[in-house]
């Protein structure tokens, strides 16, 4: 029977030596590849500028959760936080504006593997540059590099919310009270730490129909603490609710037909026979102004001026006279709000 096939011949060294030699371009072409991933795409400066870009596009949860940004237990207690410390700004639209025209500037490779990163950013005006100490984990896949920060670049603004417990932040609105308890919490001046993404630029001020303050720009670097103050204070409409209270209770005050009115701050002593209910009225009102003092805004002693109009009759020699007098007074209270947005004050 004729052989169904040709029969194969012993393949030639020539042709084992071609194969191998393919297989070692194609394993050279893919470490190359890999090696060139690494330094490029999977590198220390490449993580670096990731995370400031995301900042950068607002991008906040993509920032906050980078590795080496998150604080453990023992970093919070190290720096004087509790493990309760707020968050909240870990969210978009409370930046103000991030870094922009980022461009790394230097990658130093250490012989542990970490690597010192400098980056060159524009932070509000000013032209910052900052070095982040990064290392490495366990790698994507066995092969690709990953990173974290050695040091967390998060930083924690001190804010004092003075006057009032709320502040904003962007399109935020935060209270420092919210951890406290107990006494803390009636404080007229509060002081919260906020854990926030940096580096960026922070606007905090206030704008209610009572208190406003004037919006202050933070520009905040990594791994830094500033303090700032939100220095609320009233705005015309509280002042003119004020006024309004200290009017009526005054108006009540010249009610009383009598020379001594009751828990008021004016009134008046005569030695002669009084024969007409005493009639008073308001010259001038106090005109409230309102500054803010240790526990309470506070109105100083502002002038008034009461008149009385009353008949009276002369013990010397009996004639009678209309009494016509206008009666100077000083008038002092501090003002506070209410949980439920009223105002309460109280006479000084």
């Amino acid at each position: 029977m004729g052989s169904s096939g040709a029969r194969r011949g012993p393949v030639s060294p020539a042709a084992i030596a071609g194969w191998a030699m393919l297989a070692v371009l194609v394993v050279g072409a893919f470490l190359a590849a890999l090696g060139s991933l690494n330094q490029t795409i999977y590198g220390a400066p490449s993580f670096v500028e990731r995370y400031l870009e995301a900042i950068a596009d607002d991008d906040i949860a993509a920032a906050s959760t980078t590795p080496g940004v998150a604080l453990d237990a023992g970093e919070l207690a190290a720096l004087g936080l509790p493990e309760n410390v707020s968050t909240a700004m870990f969210r978009s639209d409370v930046v103000k504006s991030g870094p922009e025209d980022i461009r790394i500037i230097s990658d130093v490779a250490l012989p542990d593997g970490s690597h010192t990163v400098t980056a060159s950013y524009r932070l509000d005006v000013s032209i910052v540059e900052t070095t982040f100490d990064v290392r490495p984990i366990a790698p994507l896949y066995g092969v690709l590099n990953r990173w974290e920060f050695s040091v967390s670049p998060l930083a924690v603004i001190d804010v004092t919310a003075a006057h009032n417990p709320l502040f904003t932040v962007g399109s935020l609105t935060l209270d420092t009270r919210a951890t406290k308890s107990g006494a803390d919490l009636t404080a007229f001046t509060q002081t919260a730490p906020y854990l926030a993404i940096a580096p960026a630029v922070y606007e905090l001020g206030y704008t209610s129909t009572l208190l406003e303050a004037v919006p202050t720009d933070l520009p905040v670097q990594p791994s830094s603490r500033p303090a700032v103050t939100v220095d609320s204070v009233p705005t015309p409409t509280f002042v003119e609710r004020v006024q309004v209270q200290v009017n009526g209770y005054l108006d009540q005050c010249v009610a009383q037909a009598v020379l001594q009115p009751a828990g008021c701050p004016f009134g008046i002593e005569i030695d002669d026979k009084v024969v007409s209910d005493p009639a008073w009225t308001m010259i001038t009102y106090p005109t409230v102004t309102l500054t803010p003092g240790e526990t309470a805004f506070e109105m100083p002693p502002t002038e008034g001026v009461a008149h009385i109009s009353v008949e009276v009759q002369s013990l010397f020699d009996g004639e009678f006279s209309q009494l016509e007098e206008d009666r100077p007074f000083m008038l002092a209270l501090t003002a506070t709000i209410r949980p439920d947005g009223s105002i309460a004050i109280q006479l000084m």
